[in-house]
């Protein structure tokens, strides 16, 4: 894309902006899913911290760690979603840090599905050796080298937007979108080559550990039945995470048949692509985990368990007084 269909973009964007209902209705439905995710995801991340069985499991760690993730690119998508709408464009160096960091999040979440996938073949297949990889030390290495790895990718957009726009750009105003900002040729040609090994990466390490896991025995044990599924369910949700990466074509194509529905499309193709991969995280262990739900169902109820300590001391308090 170059930088005159990105203006001609911007041109027809400002041209179909909502009106006011709509805009209202839109921005209350995308807040609404958020602060609904959010709420089943931070009563995760208080369970996980109240109970010093989850902190010391590494299965545990990379799957909260995966959950607030999640928080921080919801939010911001959400974030950024409502700024579109209402101030429709921001200061370039504003909208630098909230895209650099929607980013670092959106390409954490397949890394970190990697992750847990090679824990479980390393729990199912590797049994005698998990206690000695599988530590909590390696865990949390694991996830730095999750965000290293995340910011070697966007930080050559940052060098190469620093490089080919001129100074007054830094102190206009854009539409915040990673193509109206890293609009280079370049970097979206790097964009998309890193998306590409990424990915291939990624499903690789899923299908090997799948099929390790397939094979690990004869007659499948309930754990490593348990370990396929949870597989199959990253799969499922790295393929919500791909959406990201072909929605600018499947936009244009949407566009292309229903030219004079773009609001509803935009609309649409947000909700889709960045809400509801969110909402797949808390049902793999959230909801399937026995052991987690279990500690964590007192909690997304709000439900509060009063001790019968004080009440036996009020009792024994209450005793009748010797008649002397």
């Amino acid at each position: 894309m170059n930088l005159s269909s990105v203006n001609d973009t911007s041109t027809w964007t400002v041209n179909q902006r909502d009106n006011f209902t709509s805009a209202v209705t839109n921005n209350l439905i995308v807040t609404a899913l958020c602060i609904s995710i959010n709420y089943i995801n931070s009563t995760l991340v208080h369970t996980f911290r109240k109970h010093q069985m989850f902190n010391t499991n590494p299965r545990y760690i990379l799957f909260i760690h995966l959950v607030i993730n999640d928080m921080m690119q919801l939010i911001l998508s959400t974030l950024l979603h409502i700024i579109s709408y209402a101030l429709h464009t921001v200061s370039v160096p504003v909208c630098l840090v909230l895209l650099i960091l929607a980013i670092l999040a959106t390409l954490n979440t397949p890394l970190n599905l990697a992750g847990m996938a090679v824990e479980c073949y390393v729990a199912i297949c590797l049994p005698l050796r998990h206690g000695h990889f599988c530590t909590v030390r390696n865990t949390w290495i694991l996830i730095g080298l999750i965000w290293t790895a995340s910011a070697f990718s966007i930080l050559p957009d940052l060098f190469i937007l620093l490089a080919t726009e001129p100074l007054h750009f830094f102190h206009s105003e854009v539409l915040c979108s990673r193509d109206f900002v890293f609009r280079s040729s370049y970097s979206l040609k790097k964009r998309d080559a890193s998306h590409i090994v990424c990915l291939v990466l990624v499903w690789l390490t899923l299908l090997y550990t799948y099929f390790r896991i397939l094979f690990a025995a004869q007659e499948a044990t309930a754990d490593t039945k348990k370990a396929r599924n949870t597989i199959l369910l990253h799969g499922f949700q790295l393929l919500l995470c791909m959406l990201t990466y072909v929605k600018p074509m499947f936009e244009q194509g949407l566009l292309y048949v229903l030219p004079d529905r773009y609001r509803d499309i935009r609309f649409a193709c947000h909700v889709i692509v960045q809400i509801l991969p969110r909402f797949v995280s808390p049902i793999v262990y959230g909801l399937r985990d026995q052991t987690f739900r279990r500690h964590m169902r007192r909690y997304l109820l709000c439900r509060v368990r009063i001790s019968s300590q004080p009440e036996n001391v009020l009792m024994s308090n209450r005793r009748p007084m010797r008649v002397k």
